[in-house]
């Protein structure tokens, strides 16, 4: 994953990538270009577009959101996309963090995905598609460059684990990550 801004505190550009990859085959990619208006203390409203290019076709959406600190300091970034032949998703985005030490930081999150409509072409069932967990634990060297470990967990509900299964695929998975957070 990858998310980057450019702006100052009112107006952002962002810039949001996540690829997944197994077995040196990508199974899903998306790349969201999104300005940023803040809207209230700790909140922006996010306006774009959002391009699916994994699992193919590619489908392109308009993308509308909001990103901020809740209280009790929890990351939101919720975004409602879009698209063409009435398709429709929300994505919802949680994640918190602990600080064990001054430079050990526990990071839970979760990611809730809906659908408005089945898509078998990419294998996306209406309603709720999928549920993601996860924890990482982090080592701040310097609080700009982070080394993390972790643990991944997916699971698909309804239509959307119907049609995998119906390809012969698993509907529930558990990864180990391992990567960089960096920032300047």
């Amino acid at each position: 994953e990858v998310t980057g801004w450019a702006g100052y505190d009112l107006n952002k550009l962002w810039l949001k990538s996540s690829i997944e990859r197994t077995d040196s085959e990508t199974e899903s990619g998306d790349i969201e270009l999104l300005y940023g208006r803040a809207i209230a203390p700790y909140w922006d409203f996010q306006l774009g577009w959002k391009r699916d290019f994994q699992p193919t076709p590619t489908r392109d959406w308009l993308a509308i959101g909001f990103q901020g600190l809740a209280p009790y300091f929890f990351e939101v970034d919720s975004t409602l996309y879009l698209g063409s032949s009435n398709r429709s998703a929300l994505e919802i985005e949680v994640e918190y963090e602990l600080m064990l030490t001054q430079r050990w930081v526990l990071s839970p999150r979760t990611e809730i995905l809906l659908y408005g409509q089945n898509d078998n072409r990419t294998a996306t069932g209406s309603g709720l598609s999928s549920l993601e967990a996860g924890l990482r634990l982090r080592y701040e060297i310097r609080r700009e460059f982070a080394p993390y470990l972790g643990i991944h967990w997916e699971r698909a509900y309804g239509n959307t684990a119907d049609l995998r299964q119906e390809e012969g695929e698993k509907t529930s998975e558990v990864h180990v990550v391992v990567g960089i957070r960096a920032w300047f």
